[in-house]
């Protein structure tokens, strides 16, 4: 046997015998359990306090604080404030929800994050935050991206001078007032103020994509097929309602139309949907496949394979067309 005795039983230990070593001291693996329920630590996690060891389970329920935001036992690192405890993750901004690991302020008597709570006490002043040092712009501001910032904190894009309020954004860029000048800015039609960013070529102007929208419902297009009538762009459903059938190939009023296939055309705009030829409506021969118009040259380069099963979906349709008389 060993000189070295058993932490709880104050036994020895036999030769070849397990041990259990935890901080210097020993025990046999059958002492070596919770003070409170004396079960064995599950995968020996244990939980010391005033040096004597827990389970997990009963070290929680008789020692660690309960997170006041999730409801849940703190094991490890707490965050306190005004006599209660959270867990890190659980401890955040109450205006951002981030977590106020980096340190924060009380707002309002709650804990907040210092750039909201300068952001707070610039709106509560009716004033800007300025977006890079986040400090309370007293001057006036500068708006860049959408964002205020303190002026000074650019300088000119081109002639690399400090700004002033009255710089303008242009592609991402600032530009003093004089520089700004110089530049070939387009004017969106419907707001009259400069494009900087995208903007939609139509109707022979420019627009800002917001701005771009139906002339009878006021919705914009977001890349959507719009119509033409006049000076106006509209949305399909509202062109059809106020003009009737569109030009399937120009979307503007169809001149001297031509309907075939379920669809409208201008007459000049009639065209072969294989070589684009056009095709003089009251004296060509034409066929259609898949609703679209065909010159006879076109349909001859088809295989014949395709052809064959034309040619049985029009017999087929034509006999059911006899059917119904």
């Amino acid at each position: 046997m060993t000189s070295t005795l058993c932490a709880i039983c104050r036994e020895g230990f036999l030769p070849k015998q397990t041990v259990v070593n935890a901080n210097g001291v020993q025990w046999h693996p059958q002492c070596f359990v919770c003070v409170q329920c004396l079960q064995p630590f599950p995968e020996g996690l244990f939980f010391e306090h005033e040096g004597r060891k827990y389970c997990q389970t009963d070290y929680e329920s008789l020692f660690a604080p309960i997170c006041h935001e999730c409801g849940q036992y703190i094991i490890g690192r707490i965050f306190a404030h005004k006599n209660a405890k959270w867990h890190p993750k659980c401890f955040t901004c109450y205006m951002c929800s981030k977590e106020l690991s980096g340190g924060f302020v009380v707002h309002q008597g709650r804990p907040t994050c210092k750039p909201c709570a300068a952001k707070a006490r610039a709106e509560a002043d009716s004033k800007y935050l300025c977006a890079q040092c986040n400090h309370i712009i007293d001057t006036e501001h500068l708006t860049f991206k959408g964002e205020p910032y303190h002026p000074h904190h650019f300088d000119c894009f081109d002639c690399h001078r400090p700004l002033t309020h009255h710089a303008k954004e242009l592609h991402a860029h600032l530009f003093c007032a004089q520089c700004y000048d110089t530049k070939e800015i387009s004017v969106c039609a419907a707001c009259k103020k400069p494009i900087s960013g995208r903007a939609v070529s139509a109707l022979d102007k420019k627009w800002h994509p917001e701005h771009f929208v139906c002339g009878h419902c006021e919705r914009p297009f977001a890349g959507e097929r719009f119509y033409e009538h006049g000076t106006m762009a509209y949305c399909e459903l509202h062109y059809r309602k106020l003009f009737g059938e569109p030009c399937f190939y120009c979307c503007k009023s169809a001149a001297d139309e031509i309907v075939q296939f379920n669809k409208t055309w201008c007459e000049n705009h009639f065209f072969c949907h294989g070589c684009d030829v056009h095709i003089k409506y009251s004296n060509s021969k034409f066929l259609e496949i898949d609703f679209l118009p065909y010159c006879k040259k076109c349909y001859g380069k088809l295989p014949d394979e395709l052809k064959k099963r034309l040619k049985k979906a029009a017999e087929s349709l034509e006999r059911k067309k006899v059917g119904k008389k």
